[in-house]
């Protein structure tokens, strides 16, 4: 009994232990599992199943910061077009112009890395396709990217307007002139025709024909940036030069006015692009880029001698289209082009929001020829190079590598 009671006596003291370890073992494994739980409640979700909401690189404001980075370019590089070159024409407050950056809003933009760009392009070609101001664009692209590849060599093959390759890297960049998109030509009217109506000729457009520009190149671009807008006007085609629309070889009945011949050759070209340009190619659209026409339109001494960005609450005096104000076609026609791409896989670029506040950088009467203002007016529809196209860059380059990447 003694021998029994004595292991009884020194059994107990074990039991009490373990019955005593294991709520606590319990309440440490609960705290630790809350703690861990807060920590990963407080770190970003990085799983691939939970994307963060993208990004709208077209909406934000101008950030004047004057310790803003000197432009990656200036006025000698080789593919500047000498209207542009405001730099060499030696146009007031380029500092100025070139200290504002455009901040989207909730995300950052990053200066375009030309080194970067071209080294995921490598193999890669760029296509421009529209009227001056994707040319405008493309001067802009050429000069920043060749910061990379100073070897790079004017390029015109394949019936392009003007381009470069960028032998480092085997890139070419290149812009085809195509102001309507589609194919158009002078009909002009005999001498005694146009004495009896005023009408000097018309300008027939095929509404279902792509212009000879670039009919036949696309397949060579594996990035094309599309335009047109700029060109439909009646200041372009007035009464007495007008447009007549044409659809399968015969004049279209009831005649379009020239609103209507653009909505009916987009419905054409972007059903063209959808059903013949390789399904692989990048394919964006750029809204317009807006005039800045102060006091006038272009032909009646309008001018654009501003010194700073226009504010927001400014912004529908000079473009909303119910104002009727000298610029507002660019958002008519930004709605009809996007009303028609809305089912396609074309990408909107708009450019037009941020570009509307930006009516200080404009070559206005810095044009580089002594008579080019007397002749032409002010240029209040074209950018100073550097200047805002460098932003559209940037923008451009961003959506580009960002597309190569979830391909």
């Amino acid at each position: 009994m003694e021998l029994g009671s004595r292991r009884i006596y020194t059994t107990m003291p074990s039991k009490l232990r373990s019955s005593s370890l294991l709520p606590r073992l319990l309440l440490l494994s609960l705290l630790l599992l809350l703690f861990y739980s807060l920590i990963l409640l407080r770190r970003p979700i990085t799983s691939n199943l939970v994307s963060p909401p993208p990004c709208d690189l077209f909406s934000g404001r101008w950030v004047f910061n004057p310790e803003t980075p000197k432009p990656l370019y200036d006025e000698t590089c080789p593919f500047h077009r000498n209207a542009w070159n405001c730099l060499r024409n030696k146009r007031d407050n380029m500092d100025v112009i070139n200290s504002w950056r455009w901040v989207p809003n909730g995300c950052g933009l990053s200066r375009i890395d030309p080194a970067r760009f071209l080294g995921m392009m490598r193999n890669k070609n760029v296509g421009f396709v529209g009227d001056s101001l994707n040319e405008n664009f493309l001067v802009s692209f050429l000069c920043m990217l060749r910061v990379a590849d100073p070897s790079a060599v004017k390029w015109k093959k394949k019936k392009a307007w003007r381009g470069a390759y960028f032998p480092k890297f085997n890139v070419t960049v290149a812009y085809h002139r195509a102001v309507l998109l589609a194919k158009y030509q002078w009909q002009p009217k005999s001498s005694a025709e146009a004495n009896q109506d005023g009408v000097k000729g018309t300008y027939r457009v095929d509404v279902d024909v792509p212009a000879n520009e670039w009919i036949n190149v696309t397949s060579f671009y594996d990035v094309l940036i599309f335009n047109s807008g700029h060109w439909w006007g009646y200041d372009k085609f007035p009464k007495e030069s007008p447009l007549v629309f044409y659809r399968k070889g015969k004049p279209i009945n009831p005649p379009l006015d020239i609103l209507q011949g653009f909505e009916v050759v987009l419905q054409h070209m972007v059903s063209y692009i959808q059903r013949e340009v390789p399904a692989k190619t990048l394919k964006f659209w750029r809204l317009q880029s807006p005039r800045h026409f102060y006091g006038g339109d272009w032909n009646q001494n309008g001018s654009c001698l501003l010194d700073k960005p226009l504010e927001e609450n400014q912004l529908d005096l000079w473009f909303d289209p119910r104002n009727n104000g000298v610029n507002k076609e660019a958002r008519k026609i930004n709605q009809i082009i996007k009303d028609e791409l809305k089912t396609t896989k074309i990408k909107l670029l708009d450019l037009t929001h941020l570009s509307e506040f930006r009516a200080d950088a404009h070559p206005a009467i810095w044009l580089g020829k002594q008579d080019a203002v007397a002749i032409w007016g002010q240029d209040c529809m074209h950018w100073c190079l550097p200047g805002v196209p460098d932003i559209w860059v940037d923008i451009l380059s961003e959506l580009i590598l960002t597309n190569l990447k979830t391909e």
